[in-house]
């Protein structure tokens, strides 16, 4: 019985300082994030010679960050409900979609990374008449 008592000791511990070194982690993170947040906050406005408070940008460092959050979860289940387990660049072009600015520079940018790809490197793959045909009716409806 001690021995189980003592394994259950040093489990607890290890589990301990595996949540610390996350937190740890996540703070380093969640620093930088905010760190480059406030530099690009700060760099448009003196391009736009604007002036920004610091109260204002650490808002829109905190709110960037929580969003950023956001968007991960979104796109964990994006690629989920696809039965996937990693995210793919559809995943972020649908989580858009709402944002018709972003959409069109997303499609954009997804645009020139096939063109740039070399024709040997792209993947293909053989779909049933049906896909083929249901992926070139798809249109984009913005929100109004």
């Amino acid at each position: 019985m001690e021995i189980d008592e003592d394994r259950s000791d040093l489990e607890k511990e290890r589990e301990e300082q595996d949540e610390e070194e996350e937190d740890s982690v996540f703070d380093l993170l969640r620093d930088r994030f905010r760190l480059s947040a406030i530099s690009i906050a700060e760099a448009e406005a003196k391009r736009n010679g604007m002036e920004i408070s610091e109260p204002i940008v650490a808002c829109i460092a905190d709110l960037a960050f929580k969003y950023t959050g956001q968007l991960a979860k979104d796109l964990e289940l994006f690629a989920h409900h696809a039965g996937r387990k990693s995210v793919k660049m559809e995943d972020v072009i649908v989580s858009a979609h709402r944002n018709e600015h972003l959409f069109a520079v997303l499609m954009s940018f997804r645009n020139k990374l096939k063109v740039k790809e070399p024709q040997s490197e792209r993947k293909r793959r053989k779909g049933s008449r049906k896909e083929d045909k249901a992926t070139d009716s798809v249109v984009h409806v913005p929100d109004v």
